[in-house]
Order: C-alpha cells, then structure tokens, then sequence
C-alpha cells in the first residue's frame, strides 16, 4: 500500500472511486461495442453491415469473446513480472481505444479492405482487454491493509461501477449505432475508453501513489514456497474447482447468448414498438446489468439472513442452472406463440424475463466463480488454477457462439430457434439435477472450506454484485 495520503470519500480512500470510474467507463465502451458486434455483421451492406449470414456472426461472436477471457491470463502475467499493473492499465486502455476507433472507421475511407480493417479492430480490442480487464480490479484490494474491514464494501463499490457501465453502454452506444451510424456507435465506444484513461493518466498518480507501480513478482521475490507433492485433501479440492469448471461451460454456454442469439431474436423476431418508437435491440443488453445492481443487494442479504441454512456452494451451482433453464424455456414459449412463422413478432416481456432468470442464476453462481479458486486451490497453484477457470469460460463462449448459429437463415429460423432454445433449458435442467446429487460429496471434498467463514452483508453483497466473473488476484 502506497504512503501517501490524498484523503477518503464517503470512509473509503479516494482511489478507489478513480477505479471505479476508470472500470466504469472500460465496460461502458467494451458492452456497447459487444451489444452491436452480431448486429452490424448481419446488416445488409445497404444498411452499412456485411450482409454476413446469422451463423457466420455468431461464430465470429464466440471466437471473440472466448479470446477476451483468454488474454487476461497472459496480461496478468505480463503485469506481475515485466510491466506491473499501472503500465499495463494505460497499454491496455491504448490500444483499447485504438480497436474502438479502427471499427469506427468509415468504410468509404477503405474501399476494398473494409474486412482486413475490421478484423484488425477486433484483435487490438482483445490485446487491449488482455492488459486492462485482468488488473485494474487488483488494485482495488491493494488500497487496504490487511483486514481492512472496508475491504469488502469497497469491492462492492468496484462493481457496481461495472454493472453502471454495462447498463449505460447498450442504450447509448447501442442507439448510435443502431438509429444513427453504426460507426458513430464503435466511436462512441472509442470516447468512453478515453475518458477512462484519461482518468488515470491525470489522476493516478495523486491517488494511487506508488499502487501497482512495482510488477508483484518483484515485490514477492523470494518468498516462493518450497515444492512439495499435494495432499490428497488438496487433490481432493482441486478435483472440486475442475468438476465445477467443467459443469460451469454449460451456464456460461447459454448466459452467453445474450450478445448472440438472444440478440438477433430481439432485433428479428420481437417486437419493440413503444407509443411509436421502436426500442433498439441492443437495449436489451442493459437489462442484465440492471437486474444485477436492482436484485445482488436482495440476494446477499437472503443468504445471510439464511444463516446456516444457505445452500452450500454446489446447491447454489444447481439453483443456477435451474434459473437458466427457466430463462430458455421463457424463449421455447415465445417460439411456440410464434407457431412456426417468422413474420410474427413477440412481447418484448419474454427477453424481459428470460434476462431476469438469467441474472439470478448469475447472482447465484458468481460467489461460485469468484471464490472457488481462491478458496480451494493450493497456494503454489493458485495462478495455474485459475488460469484453467478462465480457459473453461474461454470455452464455453466459443461454445455460446457455435450454437447460436444452428439458428439458421430464412424461414427455419423460429424452429431452430425453438429446438436450440429447448435442448440447452434441458442440458441446464440435467446438469441442475446431476450437481444437486453430487453436492455433498463435493462439500465433502473441500474438506472444511466451505462454512469456514460466515460472511456479512457487505461481503455478500461484494461477491455477489460482481458482473462475468471478475476476480481480485
């Protein structure tokens, strides 16, 4: 911790609210840009878009976001041992903004190599995202002493600045793309990356003094642990956390769909007319941030007000899958009151709630996979193990994306969309009932780590705000 001193706000060091802005306004631009990717592909070039098929969006979809949960390991590496956290922040949010601002390129500038370009924004966006989305909430710990006991109300913080920007970012950035020029909505993108940054070129200093200056390596040199072989209580818990990362590919498999299938059901097969004014499709991509900052205070205080009666870890892993079932069953119906027809549209009320069931398995399952590693891995695996849970997230969008796109092209699509929307509620419902049966020989294979602690309210809250998995390292 740095020994400066540049005061608190509201009882909390100053720098923590520079990280919550310069988080806030990195997810504004990266969930704006994510509520539009699927949506340009698909639009005809009259339009503007590639004119792409539903399929081949969706696979470019999930080969992107697999790889936005792949080089967090690879920046955090690089933070720790060559660069430290703070250069990393500024490198990251660099190139970030250059991603942004090359998709916003007009492409009557490029005649001819509007694809070349645009493949190019994307890899500074996931170069970019490698450096920024891994670090900056490790510095968030690293403003409090040991047993600080604001710690955790400042995580809470932290991520409702998170769940602020992903709200914002969709109506914004997702109208000017949408109604205006999709370019204007990538800039726009582009601009709140900035204003991040700029933040911490001008502020960080001040209040972060020295903070995430040094790579932690350096500090920690020396300090490694002896080798020495596991314990069969700690192969039994890294068994847990690879059992858990494996059942987690199929949450996450379909909780992704949001920026995929999910959105072009909204953008085709729903409608949105409101007194005359016909709701962005990208719109829908707030609600989940919504419900998050709306319903993760109810949550966390039902789980403590349960006491010794909360779910275990498993239970609540089960509970998760049984509210994302709930979610695709939602969109089973919708196709059902379709009939087969794609010139019907649907209530906007079944993405309404389909996303609000999908949030609360999130609620449910975010405590899961933000604390299993840290729980249970053994301290000289902690990086690796962690690293293996991220690969699993990687997947899983891969996954997401690949089927997304047996929706198909032309009039099969409500009935694809139907059978997709039916077979994953049917794998959430039996990987519910699978992890519900096995749930006490999980607990049994923790030995002990679970119910060590009983958290209050505020570090409930401050696990369960927490939006797609970001941890402290």
């Amino acid at each position: 911790m740095s020994n400066s001193n540049p005061g608190t706000l509201f009882g909390h060091p100053k720098g923590l609210f520079l990280l919550f802005g310069t988080e806030m306004w990195e997810r504004f631009g990266y969930y704006g840009m994510r509520a539009l990717l699927v949506l340009y592909l698909v639009a005809t070039v009259e339009d503007g878009g590639f004119g792409w098929t539903t399929g081949e969006a969706l696979g470019l979809y999930g080969t992107f976001t697999m790889l936005v949960y792949l080089t967090p390991v690879l920046g955090g590496w690089l933070a720790d041992n060559f660069i430290g956290q703070r250069k990393a922040i500024i490198y990251g949010g660099l190139i970030f903004s250059l991603g942004y601002f090359t998709l916003g390129i007009p492409k009557t500038m490029i005649p001819g190599m509007e694809e070349t370009v645009f493949y190019i924004g994307l890899g500074l966006i996931v170069i970019g995202n490698g450096l920024f989305k891994a670090n900056v909430s490790s510095l968030v710990g690293d403003l409090y002493e040991d047993g600080d006991h604001r710690r955790d109300g400042a995580f809470t913080i932290f991520y409702m600045g998170i769940n602020l920007g992903a709200f914002l970012s969709p109506l914004i950035v997702g109208y000017l793309g949408e109604q205006v020029n999709w370019h204007y909505g990538f800039i726009a993108a582009g601009v709140g990356m900035l204003i991040g940054l700029t933040m911490q070129l001008t502020m960080a200093d001040k209040y972060l003094g020295e903070i995430g200056v040094v790579p932690s390596a350096k500090k920690n040199k020396g300090k490694d642990e002896v080798a020495a072989p596991l314990t069969k209580e700690e192969k039994d818990r890294v068994k847990v956390i690879l059992i858990m990362s494996l059942f987690s590919i199929i949450f996450w498999a379909g909780f992704e769909q949001a920026g995929g299938l999910f959105n072009i059901y909204a953008s085709e097969f729903t409608d949105r007319n409101v007194m005359g004014f016909e709701v962005p499709a990208s719109w829908f991509q707030s609600l989940n941030a919504m419900f998050i900052i709306m319903l993760a205070p109810v949550i966390a205080s039902i789980w403590v007000k349960m006491g010794s009666n909360e779910p275990t870890s498993p239970k609540k892993f089960a509970l998760a899958m049984v509210f994302l079932a709930l979610g695709f069953f939602v969109m089973l119906w919708a196709t059902m009151v379709q009939g087969g027809d794609t010139s019907v549209k649907v209530s906007m009320l079944f993405l309404v709630f389909a996303y609000l069931f999908h949030t609360l398995g999130e609620l449910c399952l975010s405590p899961i996979g933000l604390s299993l590693v840290s729980k249970l891995a053994p301290l000289k695996f902690t990086s690796l193990l962690m690293g293996a849970w991220f690969l699993f997230t990687a997947l899983s969008n891969k996954l997401a994306g690949f089927i997304g796109s047996f929706i198909g092209e032309g009039a099969e699509q409500v009935q694809n969309a139907s059978t997709i929307f039916m077979g994953v509620g049917l794998a959430a419902l039996i990987t519910a009932v699978i992890i519900f049966l096995s749930a006490n020989k999980l607990v049994e294979w923790m030995h002990g780590s679970e119910g060590e602690h009983v958290p209050s309210t505020d570090e409930e809250i401050a696990v369960t705000a927490a939006h797609e998995g970001i941890v402290e390292k």
